[in-house]
């Protein structure tokens, strides 16, 4: 198959026009486009189907699934198509507060790690950097892959600074629970469980996780994210109310939220 290309001018875009195979689809198209231009990268072109002079029709935008034989008329081993060069791709704003965020998350939990957490244990079971590293690799590469797509819809932008606030609340607040967390030990780990209270500890167990959760509103990640979180805030919060049962001169773990057997009442804050 061989086609055609020109500007919206009628120049030809590609001297002598490209050879494709008959099977080819419009992406395989713009590869080619891509190899013979270097300039002009997928994302930066839009093909369309050309339009009778002085017709206010507007063009087909040809799409990048389909065969090139679902836009030919009649002859099925010619086609022109009229090429127009979108420029550079332009990040937008939302996609850079993504970026700034995600950075900003991770960051935070690094120095936490350094300078909050206290750990009972010095060492972590091998089978943990397996899962851990699956788990972020996989979803951070999901949405990296849908938030940079050439095809990427921002939402609003009052949207994002609705989102972009919010999340950032949550972050502080879920550092300020690190914060009541580490205070319940000592410098070297110890101390044992005890009852953690103030700030939203006071209403649900591990207020931690209801912050970490209600940070990714909005991200793909959030429902297995809010799986594993619940299954750890339900055994905190049983071992918890076992520990301190209020029996033999025992602390009495307070009544807090958490999931009933036949529905769950305000699971993210368990």
């Amino acid at each position: 198959m061989k086609v055609t290309l020109v500007s919206r001018s009628g120049r030809e875009f590609i001297k002598g026009g490209l050879e494709l195979h008959d099977s080819a689809t419009v992406a395989d198209l713009q590869e080619a486009i891509h190899k013979r231009t270097k300039k002009f990268y997928p994302s930066r072109q839009r093909l369309t189907l050309p339009v009778p002079s002085g017709s206010k029709e507007r063009p087909v935008v040809l799409n990048y699934k389909k065969s090139l034989k679902d836009y030919c008329d009649g002859n099925q081993n010619n086609i022109t198509l009229v090429f127009k060069d979108l420029g550079k791709h332009v990040i937008h704003s939302v996609q850079t507060y993504a970026l700034y965020y995600w950075c900003f998350h991770y960051f935070k939990r690094i120095l936490e790690t350094f300078f909050v957490h206290r750990f009972s244990h010095a060492t972590s079971p091998l089978s943990n950097v397996f899962r851990n590293c699956a788990y972020y690799w996989t979803f951070g590469s999901y949405i990296a892959y849908y938030v940079n797509h050439p095809l990427y819809t921002p939402v609003s932008d009052l949207q994002m600074k609705i989102g972009f606030g919010f999340g950032l609340v949550c972050q502080l607040a879920n550092f300020y629970c690190h914060i009541i967390l580490k205070n319940l030990r000592s410098p070297d780990g110890g101390g044992g469980y005890q009852i953690p209270h103030g700030f939203l500890f006071n209403i649900v167990t591990c207020a931690n996780y209801t912050t970490e959760i209600y940070q990714w509103l909005g991200y793909v990640f959030l429902v297995v994210a809010t799986s594993i979180m619940t299954n750890w805030a339900l055994a905190k919060h049983h071992r918890l109310k076992k520990l301190f049962d209020g029996k033999e001169g025992r602390l009495k773990y307070p009544r807090r939220w958490m999931p009933s057997s036949d529905k769950v009442v305000m699971a993210v804050g368990l």
